[in-house]
Parts: C-alpha cells; sequence; structure tokens
C-alpha cells in the first residue's frame, strides 16, 4: 500500500487489546478443545482488519505454565499468519531496549531484528498462569520472545523491589510510554507497594507531553486483607490502566476519582469458570491515542460459545412444591428442566444468523435446596441434554446456606470437596488447601520450620507447574538456613531449647525468595537523585481518529533496512517514586 493511503493516521496510534486468552483452555474436551484458537484466530485477525500499530496483550496468554505441543503449535501458527509480512510500521521505540528487554537473549523489538519481517509486533506481559518458573526463570512466552513472535516486558529482577522502566514509543506528535508488570503474587505486591519498594521510571524529556499507558495482571477485586491491589496504590501520572486476570469484561473505561486515571477491564476471551461473571458480553478494545487524548471502541468477539447462567430457590416456590409432598423429587427434576429449556431456547434466539458462534452453548442452573429440599441424581438429568449442551456434566449445581445449628466439622473433608462439580474442583488453588488444612489441623501437625504460604507455594508449583523439586528445594533450603541460624546463635544441643528457637521464626522464608535469591540476575542499583513527582494528570478526553495533514518520514521495512537504532536514542529518565 501506499504510505500517502487514508488509511495511515500519522499522530494516532491505534492498538489492539485482549488479555486472558488461556490457549490451550480444555483442549482435550471432544466438544470445546478448539474454543481458545478459534477465538485468538479471530482476534489477530480483527488486528490485521483494523490495521492496528501494535497487539497489546494483558497476561495468560497461555491457559498451563508448560503448553502442550498443539497449544504452542497453533499459537505460533496464528502469530506467524497474522503478525508477519511486507505492511510498514510507522512508530518509532525510543527508550533503551536493553533495557526493556533485558532478560531476552535478544534485547530488541523483533520489528526492528533483521532477520524477521513483522507487520504487527505484539507486547505482552506475562499472568499468573504462564509465569517464570524452574531454575531459569522462563515461561513459555519467552520461548515466543526467542521465536521473534513477542516482545515480552515487564518482568521484574527482585521479589523485595520493583522498578518499572517504561516502553517509548512515538509516532508522529505522540508518544506512548507504557508500563508493565507481569505477574506476582498479590501479598508480595501489595507489601512492595505498602514498604514502597514500587519505582515507576519517567522521561525526562517533556514528561508531561507522554501518554501514559499501564499494564498490570493482579486481583482488583479484593479477595483478602491483602490479596489483591487497590486501585489507589498506583501513581496519579498514569493515564490509562490495562488491568488483566479478571475474567469479567467490563473494558469501557472507568475514571478513578481519586487517582484521576481511567481503566479498562477486557477480561477473558474464554469462559474457564461457570460463574456470573463469565456470562457478560466478551470483548476485545481498539484503542486510539493521539497526544494525551483517546478512545476505546468496543469489539465484540463472535466465536466466543454462549453462556447462561440462571439461579432459582426451590423454597421460594411453595405453590409448585414442598419438601412433605410425595414425589416431589420428580416435580423438582421437571421444573429445573422447564428452566434449562427457556436457556436453551433463548441460545438458539441469539445464535441465529451469527454462523461463528459455536453450536452447542454452556449452561448453569444453580439450584439452592435449602428448607428440608434433597438433590437428585445430576447424571441422569444430564443425559437429557448431552447433544444439545457442551457442558452436560456441569448443568446442574445444588448449593444450600448453611444452617445456624449445622455443626462444623474439624479438619479438612477431602471427600466433601471432591464431591463438588467438576469445573469448581478445577477452581481451587492448591495453596488455599494447604493453608486451610493447617488453620484446621491439631497442633501436633502444625509447620514450625516452614510457613504456611512458602509450603503452599511449593504445593502448587508441584502440581500446577510440574516442578518436581519444588517442595524439596523449600525443605532443604529451609533445613540448611535453621542449622546455620542456630550455629550463629549458639544455641544448645538440647530439643527444649532448639524448640524454643525454632518457634520464634525469624528465618522463615517463602518458595520464591528462596528461588529469587539463588537465581537473581545482578540488579541495577536505583538512582536516587533528580526525584520528579509529576504535576496531576490532563483528563483523558474523546476524539475522533482523524487524519493528519502532513505525514512523518517512514522507516524502511525491507530486510536488513531497519533505519533505527536498536538501542533507541536513549531518552533520559529520571525515577517517580511511588509515596
Amino acid at each position: 500500500k501506499s504510505h500517502t493511503d487514508p488509511i495511515y493516521r500519522y499522530d494516532t496510534f491505534k492498538i489492539l487489546i485482549a488479555t486472558d486468552i488461556h490457549l490451550g483452555y480444555l483442549e482435550k474436551d471432544a466438544i470445546r478443545g478448539n474454543d481458545t484458537f478459534v477465538t485468538f484466530d479471530e482476534i489477530m485477525k480483527q488486528a490485521v482488519q483494523n490495521e492496528v500499530d501494535f497487539v497489546l496483550l494483558g497476561g495468560d496468554l497461555f491457559h498451563d505454565n508448560k503448553p502442550s505441543r498443539k497449544t504452542m503449535h497453533c499459537c505460533m501458527e496464528v502469530m506467524r499468519k497474522y503478525c508477519m509480512g511486507d505492511r510498514p510500521i510507522i512508530f518509532e521505540i525510543l527508550s533503551d531496549q536493553a533495557v526493556n528487554f533485558s532478560h531476552s537473549k535478544f534485547p530488541w523489538v523483533n520489528y526492528l531484528d533483521s532477520n524477521l519481517n513483522i507487520s504487527i509486533p505484539v507486547f505482552s506481559v506475562h499472568g499468573n498462569h504462564d509465569d517464570p518458573t524452574g531454575a531459569d526463570g522462563l515461561c513459555a512466552i519467552d520461548l515466543l520472545s526467542c521465536a521473534g513472535l513477542i516482545n515480552h516486558f515487564g518482568r521484574s529482577r527482585s521479589v523485595e523491589k520493583l522498578e518499572i522502566s517504561p516502553v517509548l514509543l512515538q509516532k508522529g506528535n505522540t508518544r506512548i510510554a507504557l508500563y508493565g508488570i507481569g505477574s506476582i503474587p498479590d501479598e508480595r505486591l501489595y507489601r512492595m507497594f505498602i514498604n514502597n519498594q514500587v519505582t515507576m521510571l519517567r522521561p525526562r524529556e517533556d514528561e508531561d507531553g507522554w501518554f501514559n499507558l499501564f499494564v498490570i495482571h493482579q486481583n482488583r477485586s479484593k479477595h483478602g486483607a491483602t490479596n489483591y491491589i487497590p486501585e489507589q496504590f498506583l501513581d496519579d501520572f498514569l493515564d490509562l490502566v490495562v488491568w488483566g486476570h479478571e475474567h469479567e469484561c467490563k473494558i469501557a473505561p472507568v475514571r478513578n476519582e481519586q487517582q484521576l486515571f481511567y481503566v479498562t477491564q477486557p477480561g477473558s476471551s474464554v469462559i474457564t469458570s461457570l460463574s456470573p461473571g463469565e456470562a457478560v458480553k466478551k470483548h476485545i478494545g481498539l484503542l486510539r491515542v493521539k497526544g494525551k487524548k483517546m478512545n476505546l471502541q468496543k469489539i465484540p468477539l463472535q466465536t466466543i460459545r454462549q453462556f447462561f447462567i440462571q439461579d432459582v430457590t426451590l423454597s421460594e416456590h411453595p405453590d409448585l412444591f414442598s419438601p412433605e409432598q410425595p414425589n416431589v423429587m420428580l416435580k423438582v427434576m421437571d421444573f429445573c428442566q422447564e428452566k434449562v429449556e427457556e436457556m436453551l431456547e433463548e441460545a438458539e434466539r441469539q445464535r441465529l444468523g451469527n454462523s461463528l458462534t459455536p453450536e452447542k452453548p454452556l449452561i448453569r442452573l444453580r439450584v439452592d435446596y435449602s428448607g428440608g429440599f434433597e438433590v437428585f441424581n445430576t447424571m441422569r438429568f444430564s443425559q437429557k441434554f448431552v447433544d444439545r449442551v457442551a457442558n452436560p456434566k456441569d448443568i446442574l449445581h445444588f448449593i444450600r446456606h448453611r444452617e445456624a445449628k449445622d455443626n462444623i466439622k474439624e479438619g479438612m473433608d477431602f471427600e466433601a470437596i471432591l464431591s463438588h462439580p467438576t469445573s469448581e474442583v478445577l477452581q481451587l488453588r492448591v495453596e488455599d488447601l494447604v493453608k486451610e488444612y493447617f488453620q484446621k489441623a491439631e497442633k501436633n501437625v502444625q509447620l514450625s520450620l516452614l510457613t504456611e504460604q512458602g509450603m503452599g507455594k511449593a504445593v502448587q508449583e508441584f502440581v500446577d507447574k510440574e516442578e518436581k523439586d519444588a517442595i524439596e528445594e523449600l525443605i532443604k533450603y529451609q533445613l540448611e538456613k535453621t542449622q546455620r541460624y542456630l550455629r550463629e546463635r549458639r544455641v544448645e544441643a538440647t530439643e527444649e531449647k532448639i524448640d524454643e528457637e525454632v518457634k520464634g521464626g525469624a528465618f522463615k522464608e517463602d518458595l520464591a525468595i528462596i528461588r529469587a535469591k539463588a537465581h537473581r540476575d545482578r540488579s541495577d542499583s536505583v538512582r536516587d537523585d533528580d526525584l520528579n513527582l509529576s504535576d496531576e494528570p490532563a483528563d483523558i478526553a474523546v476524539e475522533s481518529d482523524e487524519a493528519s495533514t502532513s505525514a512523518p518520514t517512514i522507516r524502511g521495512r525491507g530486510r536488513g533496512s531497519r533505519g533505527t537504532s536498536r538501542r533507541g536514542r536513549g531518552i533520559y529518565i529520571n525515577i517517580h517514586k511511588h509515596i
């Protein structure tokens, strides 16, 4: 295409935004196995059709920490199909790429590599599903980065402090400072913010003239005292925050009135749990940025499998049945069947005219049987819909509000946990089960040398990420450290004295800190000079995407002709410290 075509907006960045794609989720399922691959193809096709400058992913590109060969092959196939070609890239990178991509063996953006012909660059942080693990700290996204398909940014070097250096991009008169944090355990990142150990670097050159875009993959909703990241922790000079990890689609930017930035939550592009948040219509975003102004266009995804969820409370229908009636279970079963049929009819109506929508929908009926009702055989019920729904085994979910007189059992009831529907069991977090186990365990089986958090993390890595040595590493390290601690304290070698010192627990650490100390790269020292606090950011306004009258010089796209050096122009940076 000619560089003078009106499709080129020389001062306007066009960015496709998506998060939580979860490639490979249920890939062995006969019905839903290809859902993630089909939708990923649709997302990248939208990038080409909308002629975006680059794609920005907010983490969890993969569902499994170690994706299967099929999943990795499908991902690389789609990226090669849509991201390579001769289409010119008309924005430049100004920051020091050796800093932005310091963890990579090829520390520069892929479109500046003379061996590659990239038409649409992809920038991504890692999520909690595809985060770095093992002695070398590698993740699946690093494989794509090494292959030249993704620009992986937002890696942290330390578990004790965090320094975020932005990727500085310029297109015409528009400049974007792209910040990112790959997934970090929420409790640890929360602690870093509280202890003022999160540092954000800002361009010294006209720092108020940049559009500050931040990508984060953490809990946004509060799941505990410190198991989330409050929005007010983030710096107030930011303009737009792209929040990954949360699956409910809330893509329309919402203004944080305290920090004066906007937050968009694109949500997942696949349904991974049968919960109300996943039933919200799925979208990706087309972000246009011109100067300090932005416009975010919602793009509905057409290949998403339909999902309908409904709640019913049996005790609210005394006119239809009561626990004392004969054959009440048959009446309840007929009632539930009627509700499922209603959802299937609605799914059929909505699917008319859209050939891209999968034929079989996901259906979930949550039945509250409190008040003396009994559950019936869900497998027999599911057989009626086996050819019409995508999740016949998980259609019904019986719940009952616990009455005050119920006795609470001591210890973990693993049989009760495993009796839940498969989809719910899959959502359980291993570290939470470990923590609950020790909370309910008797005093004689409590941990002394290890922490619940550290043990939970080790078991989680052993189970979810197939790190076979995770538990052994934790125990070996903690044992050696305890022995060294006792020797330094010159503790008397009696069981009573040793127990007394051990119970203090001052030397306990979690698994991540142990591994970080063993394999951490040499961290750059934080510069304490030139501390500057930004002024209150300008409001973000909505502006139409209008073409500029003058065009910039276009960088050559032929092989070997790259025009811009890999290290960029070395824009000076000063420090904005979170306070």
